[in-house]
Protein backbone atom coordinates (compact mmCIF):
# COMPACT_ATOMS: atom_id res chain seq x y z
CA UNK A 1 0.00 0.00 0.00
CA UNK A 2 1.26 3.56 -0.98
CA UNK A 3 -0.27 6.70 0.38
CA UNK A 4 0.31 9.65 -1.84
CA UNK A 5 -0.08 13.59 -0.49
CA UNK A 6 0.29 16.36 -3.27
CA UNK A 7 0.83 19.76 -2.30
CA UNK A 8 1.74 23.13 -3.96
CA UNK A 9 -1.37 23.84 -5.94
CA UNK A 10 -2.80 27.50 -5.56
CA UNK A 11 -4.04 30.43 -7.79
CA UNK A 12 -1.56 32.17 -10.14
CA UNK A 13 -1.54 34.23 -13.01
CA UNK A 14 -1.18 33.81 -16.61
CA UNK A 15 2.44 32.64 -17.58
CA UNK A 16 3.82 32.05 -13.83
CA UNK A 17 5.05 29.09 -12.36
CA UNK A 18 3.83 26.38 -9.84
CA UNK A 19 5.71 23.29 -8.40
CA UNK A 20 3.54 20.04 -7.34
CA UNK A 21 4.98 17.86 -4.97
CA UNK A 22 4.18 14.17 -4.23
CA UNK A 23 5.13 12.78 -1.02
CA UNK A 24 4.93 9.20 -0.79
CA UNK A 25 4.36 7.23 2.16
CA UNK A 26 6.00 3.67 1.23
CA UNK A 27 9.44 2.85 1.55
CA UNK A 28 8.89 1.19 -2.27
CA UNK A 29 8.57 4.00 -3.52
CA UNK A 30 11.57 3.75 -5.55
CA UNK A 31 9.66 0.46 -7.27
CA UNK A 32 7.06 2.53 -9.10
CA UNK A 33 6.61 4.68 -11.55
CA UNK A 34 4.83 7.84 -11.61
CA UNK A 35 2.44 9.81 -13.09
CA UNK A 36 0.58 13.16 -12.82
CA UNK A 37 -2.56 13.44 -13.96
CA UNK A 38 -5.54 16.66 -14.38
CA UNK A 39 -8.94 16.90 -14.12
CA UNK A 40 -11.09 20.12 -15.12
CA UNK A 41 -14.97 20.79 -14.20
CA UNK A 42 -16.91 18.47 -16.67
CA UNK A 43 -13.66 17.14 -18.33
CA UNK A 44 -12.28 13.87 -17.93
CA UNK A 45 -9.39 12.79 -15.97
CA UNK A 46 -6.22 13.33 -18.16
CA UNK A 47 -2.39 11.91 -18.21
CA UNK A 48 -0.31 15.25 -17.48
CA UNK A 49 2.92 13.73 -17.81
CA UNK A 50 5.01 10.53 -16.21
CA UNK A 51 8.31 9.27 -15.00
CA UNK A 52 10.19 5.71 -14.61
CA UNK A 53 11.13 4.36 -11.84
CA UNK A 54 14.28 5.03 -11.57
CA UNK A 55 13.83 8.80 -13.48
CA UNK A 56 15.51 7.87 -16.69
CA UNK A 57 12.54 8.05 -18.86
CA UNK A 58 9.90 11.06 -19.15
CA UNK A 59 7.20 11.31 -21.34
CA UNK A 60 4.13 13.92 -21.55
CA UNK A 61 0.87 15.17 -22.83
CA UNK A 62 1.51 16.99 -25.98
CA UNK A 63 -0.01 20.15 -24.37
CA UNK A 64 2.39 20.76 -21.67
CA UNK A 65 5.74 19.17 -23.41
CA UNK A 66 8.10 22.31 -23.49
CA UNK A 67 6.53 23.76 -20.34
CA UNK A 68 5.82 21.15 -17.49
CA UNK A 69 9.00 18.50 -16.25
CA UNK A 70 8.55 15.65 -14.22
CA UNK A 71 10.84 14.70 -11.63
CA UNK A 72 11.69 12.66 -8.68
CA UNK A 73 13.77 12.23 -5.48
CA UNK A 74 13.60 8.19 -4.60
CA UNK A 75 15.93 9.28 -1.60
CA UNK A 76 12.96 11.86 -0.29
CA UNK A 77 10.38 9.63 -1.85
CA UNK A 78 9.05 12.48 -3.64
CA UNK A 79 7.70 13.19 -7.08
CA UNK A 80 7.34 17.08 -8.78
CA UNK A 81 6.12 18.35 -11.72
CA UNK A 82 7.26 21.69 -12.13
CA UNK A 83 4.89 23.74 -14.24
CA UNK A 84 6.09 26.86 -16.22
CA UNK A 85 4.19 29.28 -18.73
CA UNK A 86 1.02 28.36 -16.79
CA UNK A 87 -1.94 29.05 -18.87
CA UNK A 88 -6.03 29.59 -18.47
CA UNK A 89 -6.45 26.01 -20.02
CA UNK A 90 -4.09 24.28 -17.47
CA UNK A 91 -6.55 25.05 -14.77
CA UNK A 92 -7.77 21.62 -12.59
CA UNK A 93 -7.26 19.00 -9.92
CA UNK A 94 -3.90 17.73 -10.55
CA UNK A 95 -3.60 14.09 -9.04
CA UNK A 96 -0.44 11.81 -8.61
CA UNK A 97 -0.30 8.22 -9.19
CA UNK A 98 1.92 5.29 -8.42
CA UNK A 99 1.96 2.58 -10.89
CA UNK A 100 3.88 -1.04 -10.97
CA UNK A 101 3.66 -0.83 -14.75
CA UNK A 102 6.88 0.72 -16.41
CA UNK A 103 5.30 3.46 -18.74
CA UNK A 104 2.09 3.86 -17.59
CA UNK A 105 -0.13 6.67 -19.93
CA UNK A 106 -3.42 5.86 -18.77
CA UNK A 107 -5.35 5.63 -15.35
CA UNK A 108 -6.27 2.20 -15.25
CA UNK A 109 -2.43 1.19 -15.06
CA UNK A 110 -1.86 3.34 -11.91
CA UNK A 111 -2.68 1.59 -8.23
CA UNK A 112 -2.63 4.16 -6.25
CA UNK A 113 -3.58 7.79 -6.14
CA UNK A 114 -3.22 10.88 -4.36
CA UNK A 115 -6.23 13.15 -3.26
CA UNK A 116 -5.60 16.41 -5.60
CA UNK A 117 -4.47 19.29 -5.29
CA UNK A 118 -6.46 22.60 -7.22
CA UNK A 119 -4.33 24.58 -9.70
CA UNK A 120 -6.14 27.91 -11.13
CA UNK A 121 -4.48 29.77 -13.73
CA UNK A 122 -5.93 33.46 -14.07
CA UNK A 123 -5.89 35.16 -17.19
Amino acid sequence: QVQLVESGGGLVQAGDSLRLSCAASAGTFSSYAMGWFRQAPGKEREFVAGITWSGGGTYYEDSVKGRFTISRDNAKNTAYLQMNSLKREDTAVYYCAASSFNVPTTAVMYDYWGQGTQVTVSS
